[in-house]
């Protein structure tokens, strides 16, 4: 990997600070040790492409409320399990007697749903463009087997105008974004067109592979270099410039846009999905509604900083030493495609190397 690295920073000019939208990316940029290799110059932020850690406290705090509501049984995907709401979590709900199930597939809880129709089963619907066709599919199943029992909780949120938030926010810089092979195998490319054009910031779509992220990062290099912006597509296997079409009729059959809170990010308008009129008897929201106390974010955790890109995880006081994956204070920690946990479990947490003239300007 030497070679590719060198070349990029031929082509680095100047001073850029670049971010991995996906959470994925954070943890293969980590692995591969791509971060350690680029020029000084060169700085990469994460963004707020885990789906885990951008769904808000309150959020979490509904479905811990929802596990304890008599005859539903909860389901989720495990990372949700560990991560901390206001004064419970769901895998403490679980180990005080709530009928809480980690699940691989939605289809999974629409088959508890068909096998003990006596028990409302309410799915979790947290994710982004990859996970809502999902889901909705289980919805048009749950509505063609004629189940009564079956809901979902929609928490799910959509990449593009989380970019457009984070190009008008004023206490980060982004230069290019390193945007989601996945959510683009949905989408396609031109949400990314459109905001390559308003804010005149690179867009390059990249696989998982390291060929695949260090040719993204050549590609914004190079937009940067040449002052162009753009948006390409570095992951042509997978990724067609028309996106993923049943994917697209499938949620939006079932969804359609609503405003939505992100951690750290805030209210985003048409950034989140929820269920069609249509559908409202599998709104869990509808068929089971929740009154939560005022939710608070952890004392102390900053993983609303980390997601916008304004705080790496090395700046975080709690970073490795009140907060660890054993022991996590925030969903950066607990989520396998957290930032943090990346960046505790492969890099150095006693050094913390910020360049100045790239930090918050």
């Amino acid at each position: 990997m030497s070679e590719p690295a060198t070349d990029l920073s031929l082509r680095c000019s100047r001073p850029a600070n670049l971010m991995e939208v996906c959470g994925t990316h954070s943890h293969a940029l980590a692995r591969y040790g791509i971060k350690q290799l680029l020029p000084s110059g060169v700085r990469m932020l994460s963004g707020p492409g885990c789906p885990v850690c951008v769904t808000p406290t309150r959020d979490i705090d509904l479905l811990v409320a929802l596990a304890r509501h008599e005859g539903v049984t909860l389901c989720t995907f495990g990372d949700m399990m560990r991560v901390p709401g206001t004064r419970s979590s769901l895998s403490l709900e679980r180990a005080i007697g709530a009928d809480v199930r980690v699940v691989y597939s939605p289809m999974e809880a629409v088959e508890y749903a068909s096998a003990d129709q006596a028990r409302q089963v309410v799915f979790a619907g947290v994710g982004f463009e990859t996970t809502a066709p999902m889901v909705a599919v289980s919805v048009l199943a749950a509505a063609e087997a004629g189940l009564t029992n079956y809901s979902v909780l929609s928490a799910h949120k959509t990449v593009p105008p989380a970019l457009s938030a984070l190009m008008e926010a004023d206490d980060v810089r982004i230069d290019g974004f390193l945007c989601p092979g996945h959510v683009s195998a949905v989408i396609g490319m031109q949400p990314y067109e459109a905001i390559a054009a308003r804010y005149r910031v690179p867009c390059v779509v990249a696989g998982f592979e390291a060929t695949d992220l260090l040719r993204g990062l050549q590609m914004l290099l190079d937009q940067i270099d040449a002052g162009k912006a753009c948006a390409e597509n570095a992951y042509e296997r997978s990724v067609r410039p028309e996106g993923n079409l049943h994917a697209q009729t499938v949620m939006a059959e079932v969804f359609e846009p609503c405003d939505s809170e992100w951690r750290g990010l805030g209210r985003i308008p048409d950034s989140g999905l929820r269920l069609r009129s249509k559908y409202a008897c599998f709104d869990a929201s509808v068929r089971c509604p929740m009154v939560v106390e005022a939710s608070q974010d952890p004392p102390g955790c900053r993983c609303g900083e980390v997601l916008r890109g304004a705080l790496l995880p090395e700046e975080c006081p709690l970073f490795a030493s009140d907060c660890t994956p054993a022991a996590p204070v925030g969903p950066c920690m607990v989520s396998t495609e957290g930032a943090c946990a990346a960046a505790y479990r492969y890099g150095d947490p006693t050094e913390v190397q910020v360049p100045a003239e790239a930090h918050n300007v």
